[in-house]
């Protein structure tokens, strides 16, 4: 069984995908032992309580400095005995020990294809915005392994989602969500679930 900690900023929807795939048997062997974010008004965590799953609220300002801040989610990450890290809509930049510590352990979802739409500042509905702006007829998400770069790990999974020529951000946030990010998400935690995804040699692989 792979006990998961789930990292979130905000309402959680990627959150609930998890939750739901486990519950519906899409994902098996797995079960998250903790929701852990950084805003004590998150709605993920009311999901996750909702579903009888334990919460924290560790918040980088309570700590003298960032290095601190990484040994508290540690020690959070290890009280809970999770195997993997997923960040699912978690707005904090990672502390090096951190990622340091459980390098091959975390993914990250993130609304776009990586390499385009993606780095320091392309988060949220901004990602949508940008995608729009430039004009381009494909989008998508992508799911990765996390490393000490933004969005810069390697790519494990990803799904393409077409441009309407009526969108607008939220309705293409929400498209993408739907059609993308709920899917390749769960998919990706049962594959390592399983041992079906592969790290070498700084690239990743998914064993069908």
């Amino acid at each position: 069984m792979l006990n998961i900690a789930v990292l979130v900023s905000g309402g959680g929807t990627n959150l609930q995908a998890v939750i739901d795939a486990i519950d519906k048997g899409t994902v098996t062997d797995a079960k998250i032992t903790l929701v852990i974010s950084n805003r004590t008004d998150a709605y993920a965590l009311t999901r996750a309580a909702k579903a009888g799953i334990e919460t924290a609220c560790i918040r980088p300002k309570d700590y003298f400095d960032r290095e601190e801040y990484g040994r508290a989610m540690t020690e959070a990450i290890e009280d809970a005995k999770a195997e993997l890290i997923v960040l699912a809509g978690f707005l904090v930049v990672l502390p090096g020990n951190f990622v340091s510590k459980y390098k091959g352990r975390i993914i990250n979802i993130h609304p776009s294809l990586i390499p385009s739409f993606c780095g320091d500042g392309f988060y949220g509905l901004k990602v949508h915005e940008k995608v729009l702006e430039r004009g381009v007829k494909v989008t998508g998400a992508t799911v990765h392994f996390v490393d000490e770069g933004t969005d810069t790990g390697p790519i494990i999974m990803q799904k393409a989602v077409y441009i309407k020529n009526d969108d607008t951000p939220d309705i293409l946030q929400k498209r993408v969500m739907e059609e993308a990010e709920w899917v390749i998400l769960p998919k990706v935690i049962d594959a390592i679930a399983h041992g079906r995804v592969v790290l070498k040699d700084n690239k990743a692989s998914v064993i069908e």
